[in-house]
């Protein structure tokens, strides 16, 4: 079996990530406003369909594993693009909540699968010295597709549909790309994780590896939650609270995906700080951009500045989470990210709608306050339980 480059799998993975965690994923936030305005929706119902991606990526990352098994790598990451494809084209042809609802769900199923996806991808066809680094710019990869939001919203303004549709044939072209050149299954012993694959029976996962898998979920489950109002709610906090033009909401995307590219850098962070620094002063900073969004919605200046320490802290700790779950699991790559990307969407499924009812219920400003002041209650009680 030809495997390809590092170089290679870097950047097929960071087109795959991009594609089901940015477009299909995090770019609905930013056209909010307008299908919210096409659609009629209210922040509780936004908040809802906003969440139903965050559901479906838990079904899909916990059977992601047993698809790359019975699928190989090549053929699951060929089906998870080619569900965000089929999802961002159900959004662009949605006539009203309930079909919108569908294709959202069906972009938050592409994105559970393409994690384990790729960390398997990564762990046949890169070195060991590598692969912390490689998982880590895959993951930082949300930010390109995060940013590609922003000359989509210039170029269509508020024609929504129109650049669902331009999303939906590049997922496609990605998911032909991924079928030919993924890793596909190898022979046993060719590769260092054949024995996944029909070798020698991997050992099993021991108490202490799933403690430290339980640590880093309860983590990744508080982070969750303090992200899922900004990934919803910010183009509609500074739009509809701020004034701004939705043009001006669409520079925020690009600040969110231009800063996260930082995040490729999270294993070599986690090396040289310590996991519990490098955790704490992660989410200490995504809380300063929600409180920071709150207090000045209407000045485009912060607002950039909010979106970049957003971005930047949001795909360090996502890359944190998939780096330690790897290595916490090292004989079982595809199952090491599963339970903290699982316990994050979980926070972000029920921190859309708590956001929504809280914005419906109190205000834009209290909300993303008081989202900020959990989040930094959770950064000075995660060090000691990051270092674990």
């Amino acid at each position: 079996m030809h495997l390809p480059s590092t170089l290679g799998i870097a950047l097929l993975g960071s087109a795959v990530i991009a594609v089901t965690y940015g477009l299909a994923r995090f770019v609905f936030g930013l056209f909010l406003p307008a299908i919210r305005s096409d659609l009629g929706l209210d922040a509780t119902g936004a908040g809802i369909v906003g969440a139903l991606p965050f559901v479906s990526f838990i079904g899909a990352i916990l059977i992601g594993p047993a698809v790359c098994r019975i699928l190989d790598t090549r053929w699951a990451g060929g089906l998870a693009v080619g569900l965000a494809a089929a999802g961002l084209a159900a959004i662009a042809s949605a006539p009203g909540v309930i079909a919108l609802g569908v294709g959202v769900a069906v972009c938050g199923i592409s994105t559970g699968l393409s994690s384990p996806v790729m960390a398997q991808a990564v762990h046949r066809a890169v070195r060991p010295a590598l692969r912390g680094r490689v998982n880590a710019t895959h993951n930082a990869a949300t930010s390109i597709g995060v940013a590609l939001a922003m000359p989509a919203m210039a170029w269509w303004l508020d024609a929504w549909r129109s650049a669902y549709t331009a999303f939906a044939l590049v997922a496609v072209a990605v998911a032909l790309a991924a079928i030919f050149y993924l890793p596909g299954r190898p022979a046993t012993g060719s590769t260092p994780g054949a024995r996944e694959d029909g070798g020698a029976p991997l050992p099993a996962v021991s108490r202490a590896q799933w403690r430290a898998v339980a640590r880093l979920s309860a983590l990744a489950a508080g982070m969750g939650l303090v992200s899922g109002i900004y990934w919803v709610f910010a183009p509609d906090l500074v739009v509809r609270e701020g004034g701004l033009s939705t043009r001006h909401s669409s520079w925020m995307w690009l600040a969110v995906g231009l800063a996260g590219l930082t995040g490729s850098a999270a294993g070599d962070l986690i090396d040289r700080m310590g996991a519990g620094r490098t955790h704490a002063l992660a989410l200490a900073l995504m809380a300063c951009s929600l409180g920071l969004a709150a207090a000045a919605p209407g000045v485009l200046g912060l607002a950039l500045v909010s979106a970049a320490a957003f971005g930047a802290a949001y795909m360090t700790l996502t890359g944190f989470y998939l780096v330690q779950g790897v290595r916490i699991m090292a004989e079982r790559p595809a199952l090491g990210p599963v339970m903290p990307l699982l316990a994050t969407t979980v926070g972000q499924a029920v921190g859309s709608p708590l956001s929504g009812w809280m914005i419906d219920a109190a205000g834009y400003t209290a909300a993303f306050a008081g989202f900020a002041v959990f989040g930094l209650a959770v950064a000075v009680a995660s060090r000691r339980v990051a270092e674990g």
